[in-house]
Order: structure tokens, then sequence, then C-alpha cells
């Protein structure tokens, strides 16, 4: 039983370790960014390594210049790429957060797929990615003047593969609502009615002219990107699995028949476990670092083939390849102790 429960311990960490980045990449839009600030206000910078993008639209509709008192108003909001939009082979599916800073309520019909954003349950997100990136919902304002009211919203348009990488755009909007008694007219109405706000780039909409050469060009070009990282990313998956599988049926087989390494001397295994703890803690923090400060490594390095040339983005394969490492250094440390610990046999003592 003793020497179950260690068994276990390093089996859970290593696949702890090694499906972390996977956790961090999935489950929609978090309170914070990997920047520790507020996704809703400075945007999503795991995607599109970590800067906004005009290609996306994101609108909200129903937007009143004036609100009144306990009024509801019936809200829509819209996040699209453009070149989806405009007729092209563009990102199909969405996400949105909106936030007011906790003034008035908001609300929805079940049907809508929207939840009580991740840490701030004032805010509101989309409870799963929409492919037509529209959501209805509604905001009832505060029942006493509070002065101006602010919104926030984020939205991106992704590629639907799973993985937040340059073909994930993101945009932000931020709009207010004017207090109650602050706009009059004597005129029209007009002013207080709702309105549309937006930003994107309308360009590629309704200016520039694509043509069906250049539409197909531009699809098989996302295309074979796509199947190239994707197919790293299955083959790397993989791979990592085949191993992670291969030390737990080596596991289960030594436990099974009272088995494990062989006898090393401790004058030989105290030096070998401090080497490969080392490594695994210089490994762990090297990647952690990367993860945190949202770096990017890139090949070959832009400084030396120029900002215009074709690079390749291994952020994630490096970040991933360091924790696996990590992880493997520490399965090291464990076989080592055990071996250690492992009975002498006749060879050993001669």
């Amino acid at each position: 039983m003793n020497k179950i429960v260690p068994r276990f311990a390093i089996a859970f960490f290593v696949v702890g370790l090694l499906i972390m980045p996977v956790f961090g990449l999935s489950g929609g839009p978090s309170a914070l960014n990997q920047d520790e600030e507020l996704t809703v206000k400075y945007g999503c910078n795991c995607h599109n390594n970590g800067a906004s993008s005009p290609r996306v639209i994101v609108m909200i509709t129903g937007v009143p210049i004036m609100y009144e008192l306990s009024e509801t108003y019936n809200l829509t909001v819209t996040v699209a790429d453009s070149l989806t939009l405009s007729g092209g082979e563009g990102n199909v599916k969405a996400g949105f957060l909106l936030s007011s800073d906790a003034v008035g309520i908001f609300s929805w019909d079940e049907n809508q797929d929207i939840r009580q954003a991740e840490d701030r349950p004032d805010d509101i997100s989309h409870s799963k990615t929409d492919s037509d990136g529209i959501w209805n919902f509604r905001w009832t304002a505060p029942s006493e003047n509070i002065g101006q009211v602010n919104f926030w919203l984020a939205g991106n348009s992704v590629d639907g593969g799973g993985i937040p990488d340059e073909y994930d755009y993101w945009n932000l909007v931020s709009f207010s609502i004017s207090e109650p008694g602050s706009i009059t007219t004597t005129e029209s109405d007009s002013t207080l009615q709702t309105r549309t706000i937006s930003v994107g780039d309308y360009d590629s909409l309704f200016v520039l002219e694509v043509t069906e050469e250049q539409l197909e060009q531009e699809r098989q070009d996302e295309l074979s990107h796509k199947l190239f990282k994707q197919g790293n990313f299955f083959f790397w998956t993989s791979l990592v699995a085949l191993i992670v599988g291969g030390v737990f049926q080596r596991e289960i087989l030594e436990r099974r028949y009272d088995e494990g390494p062989e006898y090393l001397a401790r004058e030989l295994a105290i030096p070998q476990a401090i080497r490969r703890s080392i490594g695994s803690i210089l490994t762990f923090v090297m990647a952690y670092r990367w993860a945190i400060n949202d770096s990017v490594i890139q090949f070959p390095p832009p400084s030396i083939v120029g900002p215009d040339a074709e690079v390749t983005d291994l952020t994630v394969f490096i970040i991933g390849s360091f924790f696996f490492i990590s992880a493997w250094f520490a399965y090291g440390v464990y076989r080592t102790i055990l071996a250690a610990n492992s009975e002498p046999k006749v060879k050993d003592i001669l």
C-alpha cells in the first residue's frame, strides 16, 4: 500500500502538468486575461497573439441615448468576422462579454446561449460559441438616478479549431447611456430613440471589391495553415498520450508483479535525483514564466529575417514541451527514489 500512494501521486502530477495548457484555453471568456486585467475592458489576449483586430465586427443595437428609471430595454449583440459577412470564407463561430460595472440588471430568455460571466455575476457572456453570433437580452435601468452608465463589450470570432491562435480575432467597443433628464429637445424626440453602436473593418464590407479568385485564394491559404497547425497539434498530443500510456502500463505491471527499477546505490542516486530535480524546476519555471508573461516565440526570429518575412508561432508548442520535460524530470526523480529504496541483489553487492 505504501508503494501505491506515491506512484499514483506522481502519475496524477504528470497528467496534471500535461493538461494544464488545455484547461487554460477552454471554458469561454474568463474575468481576467493573461495580464490579470479585465477581459471585457482590455481584451482576450490569448487570441491573435494578444492584439485586437478590426476584422471582427462587434455591434450592439437597441441602446438608448438616455435611460429612464427602472425602464427595460431590449438589446442585441452581434459579433462576426467581416470577411464572412462580405461573402468570403472566414470564421463562423463567435462569443461576447458585456459589462455595465454592476449597474442595472441583465436578463434573457432560456433559449439564448447566455450566462452570468465567470467570476463577475453582474456581467454576461455567451455560454457557448454561437454560429450566427447574435444574442438577444434585456437591460433594466437602475431605479434611481446614479448618473451616466458606462458599458464595455468584447467580442471574438474564432475558427473553431479548439486552439487560441492567430486565426482567432477579437475587438472591443465601449459606450455610455446618459442619466435621466440630461437630454431634452423641443423639436423632436428622435434624440431619445435607441441607437446602434459598433466597431470593426467596414471597408471590407462596403468599400473594397474582392474578386472570387481572391476569396478562393484566401480560403485555400487559411485552410492549409489550419490543417498544418491542427495536424501538428494532434500529432504531438497523440505522442504525449502514448508516452503517458506507456508509463502507466509499466507502473501497473510493476505493482502487479511486485517489481521495480534496479537497485541504485545512494552515492549515485542522490546526485542523479538532484540533477533531475534541478532540471524539473528550471523547465517548469521557464514554461510558467512564458505562459503568464504572454510571451511570443517565433521562428525564424523577426529580428533576423525582418518584419515582413513569414514566421511560425511556436509559443504554445515550446511552452507545452517545457511543461512535459519538467514532468518527465519529476518522474525521473520518482524513479530514482524507487531505485535507491530497492532491495540490492547479489550482483549489486558483488
